[in-house]
């Protein structure tokens, strides 16, 4: 089969023309890569490249992760075409943080889709689980927060002495808790069940009520309380 680059194809089918026409969110990520790469190598198009690269690295997380001497083992890599795909999910991780960084007030949550959309950029990209504490006052409104641990989620990292020493000096009316799944998939373990179950008790104990516990991942995410772990 004779080889013809993207520029010889018909123009309704060529990636860019496409995006320019139709929009973005109808081509397939092969394409989108495409696009940021702009060329292929001897004997393969752009998007020949592209798709070659999500078979080697499985997914864009991977593809993103990928160091620049993993990137220069696939032929037509070079150096211009990794800082084009560098630069590309720079610019991703960025938009990500700016929908934080424009909601200069601490927010109020009405439900643990809010709590998902606020937090999902502070926990983009981390390799490792973080937990994190809220601490909201009496018009449950989140004014203070805490970074409990960082590591894999144990009652030994997570203790309730710990958390609720932070909450108990700054006066919190109520907590809520957010911890991340690094694996991509928010189905919480029994540590995380058992800790949460853990925190809720202790907090009516001390008087601090326990609004939800969210375990956030790549795209989804689950509310313990929803779950039933967490009785008011």
């Amino acid at each position: 089969m004779e080889y013809k680059s993207i520029k010889e194809w018909p123009e309704g089918e060529r990636p860019r023309e496409r995006l320019l026409r139709h929009g973005a969110a109808g081509l397939s990520t092969a394409q989108l890569l495409a696009i940021i790469l702009r060329t292929g190598g001897k004997g393969k198009s752009a998007l020949d490249l592209a798709r070659e690269l999500l078979l080697h690295f499985n997914s864009v997380r991977d593809l993103e992760d990928a160091s620049a001497a993993e990137f220069s083992k696939i032929k037509g890599m070079g150096d211009a075409k990794i800082a084009q795909l560098k630069a590309a999910f720079e610019l991703g991780r960025r938009l990500l943080q700016n929908e934080a960084d424009h909601l200069s007030e601490m927010p109020s949550f009405k439900n643990s889709r809010q709590v998902y959309d606020y937090y999902r950029p502070r926990f983009y990209g981390l390799k490792k689980e973080r937990f994190l504490c809220a601490m909201l006052n009496s018009k449950n409104r989140v004014f203070k927060e805490s970074v409990v641990s960082d590591g894999t989620l144990t009652s030994s990292l997570v203790h309730p002495r710990e958390v609720f020493r932070y909450a108990i000096k700054e006066a919190a009316a109520s907590v809520l808790f957010v911890h991340n799944h690094p694996s991509g998939d928010p189905t919480p373990s029994r540590d995380d069940i058992e800790i949460t179950e853990r925190l809720a008790a202790t907090g009516k104990i001390v008087g601090i009520n326990v609004l939800d516990h969210i375990i956030i991942s790549d795209g989804k995410y689950i509310s313990l309380m929803e779950k039933g772990h967490i009785n008011s």
